[in-house]
């Protein structure tokens, strides 16, 4: 895949996960040379805690300032020592602000870097000197010592639970396929559920126009297919069905209990059938025939 797409597609899915929790900015620039962080996140004095433990695991996170540098492919020693360079520097501009305010600044208020990578080999984590905390976070979260406020996300190796579900639509392969088949599982009411599946169609849409995608990015497009295919069809039956809402309520005046049991029977229907009957048919005739299946 080219990283456009996927950077584009993960900067709006964070974003759009958790703005209910504070702050968030896409793309934000830090001083010095000129970079931009991924996702940054600001959380709100006050939230609603069921909003925090929606998100499961990604909601964790958000108890304090937060980068979230999310990757494609497994992030590289080069890459992973340039997230680090923008959280220095982010935390200089914290020291300079609370220098300026004459104010004392814990290590609790600076920002953690989450560095979100679908994979990471042993040699990479024993080189940043990076070990889980298996007690309090589980397996796949491995933090970089303590001052340095930073964890890489192994998404591959985080456990199949709704607690992980939202990192791992993240990762790559079988892991976003697998969580892409518990996503479409949740119940169709779930707000998340309907955001996130509106991001990945749109990822989809993208990748359909792009060239030289790979075998990964076709698999995708290929899981994602019936399911965006079934979001047109429940599309074209709410519409369909506020055609026979509306013309029930045009003809009778009303749209009450007793007529509202033909709706259904008559959206089986194909629509060139059911419209002349709704614009012939009498309310009792309507009734009779289609109100007692």
């Amino acid at each position: 895949m080219t990283r456009f797409p996927y950077d584009q597609f993960s900067k709006n899915y964070l974003e759009e996960l958790l703005q209910p929790l504070g702050t968030v900015q896409v793309a934000r620039e830090v001083a010095g040379e000129v970079r931009e962080i991924d996702v940054w996140f600001s959380p709100n004095q006050s939230v609603n805690p069921t909003e925090v433990s929606r998100l499961g695991l990604l909601g964790r996170f958000t108890a304090t300032p937060a980068i979230l540098e999310p990757f494609r492919n497994a992030a590289t020693p080069t890459e992973i020592c340039s997230c680090l360079l923008k959280l220095l520097e982010v935390r200089g501009e914290y020291e300079r602000d609370a220098k300026r305010n004459k104010q004392q600044l814990t290590e609790i208020s600076l920002p953690m870097l989450w560095i979100l990578s679908p994979t990471a080999s042993q040699s990479v984590l024993e080189g940043f000197t990076a070990v889980s905390d298996n007690g309090k976070w589980g397996t796949g979260i491995y933090f970089l010592p303590k001052y340095l406020r930073t964890a890489i996300v192994a998404i591959h190796q985080l456990p199949k639970t709704r607690e992980t579900l939202w990192l791992r639509i993240l990762g790559k392969g079988r892991v976003q396929n697998t969580a892409i088949d518990e996503l479409e599982a949740l119940p169709t009411d779930e707000p998340l559920r309907s955001r996130a599946l509106e991001l990945l169609f749109s990822l989809k849409t993208t990748l359909e126009v792009s060239q030289n995608i790979d075998k990964e990015d076709r698999e995708l497009i290929m899981r994602l297919s019936p399911l965006y295919t079934q979001k047109l069809e429940e599309a074209e039956r709410r519409g369909e069905r506020k055609v026979v809402e509306t013309l029930l309520k045009s003809r009778f005046g009303s749209l009450d209990n007793q007529l509202s049991t033909v709706i259904e029977p008559l959206l089986s229907l194909p629509t060139e059938e059911f419209t002349p009957l709704l614009l012939k048919l009498s309310r009792e005739e309507l009734l009779e025939r289609f109100g007692k299946q």
